[in-house]
């Protein structure tokens, strides 16, 4: 449940283009509802929370939830809207994908900034048992990941990554015809080992939020803990940057090819996924208020 919805938020904020990353929740209302934490990770993944934290949690979430439903919404339709006069248009370019791309990542740094004060002090409570527990944590996050992404034979990677490919855009496209799934495979291909790159950035951001956590007390936890979550990029690896810029252009080399090739009845399903997206956030009690 808390791993499709901490994808959800990243699913809605860049809908067409995280298709190429995140599976949509089928239930838009009841995932919004119960949003575990409005940031690109979730706390919930790492920390163990003692029954006062969990509540002052819940609390602070109904505040969110409703700042974000209020003021971060109404944005979030008319981008659904230009999205689909794009797919209306059958004119979808990369650099419409790169406009469209910028657009979510403000709309991300708007969300990491209003919760950052929240998770400084949720943080801050932590004890050193949660914060040894956490390092463990993260651990196994990275041994998991390392097993299954990369101690495999690069042609596995290759194969299991075009697999994961074809199922999220058939989530919005409906079946992939054989030209695009040729097409998914030489994207796959294209990337290489660049799972490698992926994790090894992913433990060395762990390893500096763990580094901050040690000094949780000081003054200098919060500005911190403001780089680790609203200037993420700027803590990169050099390899990832390079990899990162490499893969998200051909993430929307990809995207555009592939719609290029698509059907009538793929983009009648892309549509019509979209309006249900679409109808869905609009018939949000909270933002009806």
């Amino acid at each position: 449940m808390y791993a499709c919805l901490s994808k959800y938020l990243r699913t809605v904020l860049l809908l067409v283009i995280s298709a190429l990353l995140v599976v949509a929740c089928n239930r838009i209302d009841l995932a919004y509802r119960n949003l575990d934490m409005l940031v690109p990770w979730s706390l919930n993944d790492y920390l163990s929370m003692n029954r006062q934290q969990k509540t002052w949690l819940n609390e602070r979430l109904k505040q969110q939830l409703a700042w974000h439903c209020r003021t971060q919404l109404p944005g979030y339709l008319t981008w659904i809207d230009e999205i689909q006069a794009m797919v209306a248009s059958n004119a979808i370019t990369d650099q419409q994908l790169q406009v469209r791309t910028e657009e979510a990542r403000q709309a991300i740094a708007k969300v990491a900034d209003q919760i950052t004060p929240s998770a400084a002090e949720l943080l801050r409570s932590m004890d050193d048992e949660q914060v040894r527990e956490m390092r463990e944590a993260f651990a196994d996050d990275i041994r998991e990941r390392q097993a299954k992404y990369v101690n495999t034979p690069l042609a596995r990677q290759i194969e299991r990554r075009a697999e994961r490919m074809e199922k999220r855009l058939s989530t919005w496209l409906g079946e992939l015809s054989p030209q695009q799934r040729l097409r998914v495979m030489t994207w796959s291909q294209g990337l290489g080992e660049q799972n490698r790159q992926w994790i090894a950035n992913r433990a060395h951001w762990q390893a500096q939020f763990s580094a901050a956590m040690e000094q949780r007390h000081s003054d200098s936890f919060e500005p911190r803990l403001e780089i680790l979550l609203k200037k993420r990029e700027s803590l990169w690896t050099p390899e990832y940057r390079i990899a990162f810029q490499r893969t998200e252009q051909e993430a929307r080399r990809l995207l555009v090819d592939v719609m290029a090739q698509s059907s009538e009845q793929q983009r009648q399903h892309l549509e019509q996924k979209l309006a249900q997206v679409r109808q869905s956030f609009s018939e949000l009690k909270c933002l009806k208020g």
